[in-house]
C-alpha cells in the first residue's frame, strides 16, 4: 500500500448536498489493516470541516462517532447533513479522525489519532 493510503480512503456520495439531506460515508481500511502498517480503529470519529484557506472561523461538526467493527475492511454508513451555517460557495471536507492503540515502551497500550478526508460541497 502507497503511504498516502496509510490511514484509508474516505469517499462521499453524493458529493453536492444541503442541510437536511443524507449522505453515504464510506470508508477503505484496507491499508491501514494491512501488515505494512497494522492499524486497527478503535473509533472513528466523522467531522464536516472547512478548509483553512477558505474563511477560517467554523468549527467542525460532528457527524458520528463509531465503533469500529474489526471483522470488517471498511465502515459504511449514512447520515443526515446537519442544519448548519455554511457558507456558500465554501469548500468543505468529510474528516474521518481515526483513534487506534499502539504499544508504548513498556509495551503498555496508549491512543494516537491520524485520519483521511473526503470533499463535499454543501449548498
Amino acid at each position: 500500500c502507497p503511504e498516502a493510503a496509510r490511514y484509508g480512503s474516505l469517499q462521499v456520495s453524493p458529493s453536492t448536498v444541503a442541510a437536511g439531506d443524507s449522505v453515504n460515508i464510506y470508508t477503505n481500511l484496507t491499508c491501514p489493516l494491512s501488515p505494512q502498517y497494522e492499524i486497527v480503529p478503535k473509533y472513528l470519529d466523522y467531522y464536516i470541516e472547512v478548509l483553512t484557506n477558505n474563511n477560517g472561523h467554523e468549527l467542525p461538526i460532528l457527524l458520528a462517532r463509531r465503533e469500529f467493527d474489526t471483522s470488517l475492511t471498511f465502515d459504511n454508513f449514512t447520515t443526515t447533513i446537519p442544519d448548519g451555517n455554511y457558507f456558500a460557495g465554501a469548500a468543505y471536507s468529510v474528516y474521518v479522525d481515526i483513534t487506534y492503540p499502539v504499544n508504548g515502551t513498556t509495551g503498555a497500550p496508549y491512543y494516537q489519532v491520524a485520519g483521511t478526508y473526503g470533499s463535499i460541497n454543501i449548498t
